[in-house]
């Protein structure tokens, strides 16, 4: 069996607590109000997503176009930052900048969707000015990408795998003669997916057969939480950040 990759993104004494978006639930996902409620709350890690503007901006936010949870319209990628800045998540909050974030919250560790290719250098650039290789984990869908930023940033960049890392790690896990490749620090999955379990005793065995650590998305009802852990899981993202605080509570093991 491989010793556990190290990096000092994973130093954390137990399974990691991830609030997605802030923690999602409350309506307010990916905003400095909401990320101040998940760092008030106890939460180190948090789960966000970047894209950028046409001007270049790194903006923290899930859709590709604002018109979902905010009272503005239009693609993100088409906009300028100071039409972006002006639309409000639930007619409330603004949208942050990804710097920003860095700056407001030094304590946390952000674990970052990159959710297309033209943000993936100005996110580079931006922890590199920071000096927050320590702080990030990066991860995408796509498995070009990862491998991308892998070879632009090297082992200073935390990342997950890609989907084809997961799914090769996945057909190991049943026995399949299949190689598992790459540099990634984790694997962050969903419990199911398409109808298919993905998160089992033989998937967490064959991750950490390789050093790699499991994280799981979206999670928020406590009987999956208590399960996941029980199968020996790294970490948990949820929407509902007092359930799974309380869940990690009662096991003993809230950090």
């Amino acid at each position: 069996m491989t010793p556990p990759i190290r990096h000092p993104y994973l130093d954390h004494p137990g399974p990691i607590a991830f609030a997605h978006r802030g923690g999602a639930a409350d309506g307010l996902e990916n905003t400095v109000r909401q990320f101040r409620c998940a760092v008030e709350a106890g939460y180190r890690y948090i789960e966000t997503d970047v894209h950028v503007t046409r001007d270049g901006r790194l903006v923290a936010f899930h859709d590709a176009t604002l018109d979902r949870v905010t009272d503005g319209a239009g693609r993100i990628a088409d906009l300028p930052w100071r039409d972006v800045e002006q639309a409000r998540v639930a007619g409330r909050e603004p949208v942050p900048l990804f710097e920003e974030l860095l700056t407001v919250f030094p304590g946390v560790r952000w674990n970052v969707d990159v959710k297309a290719e033209p943000a993936l250098l100005p996110f580079l650039e931006l922890i590199e000015r920071a000096d927050a290789w320590d702080r990030v984990c990066l991860g995408s869908f796509s498995e070009a990408r990862v491998v991308r930023a892998q070879r632009l940033a090297g082992p200073r960049l935390a990342t997950s795998y890609g989907t084809r890392g997961v799914l090769n790690l996945r057909l190991r896990s049943w026995g399949v003669p299949v190689t598992v490749r790459g540099s990634a620090v984790a694997a962050q999955v969903p419990e199911v997916q398409s109808g298919v379990p993905v998160v089992d005793r033989r998937f967490v065995r064959a991750a950490h057969a390789r050093g790699l650590r499991v994280h799981v998305w979206t999670v928020n009802e406590p009987e999956r939480m208590h399960r996941l852990l029980d199968l020996g899981v790294d970490g948990i993202m949820t929407d509902h950040i007092d359930t799974l605080r309380k869940v990690m509570e009662d096991r003993g093991i809230w950090v």
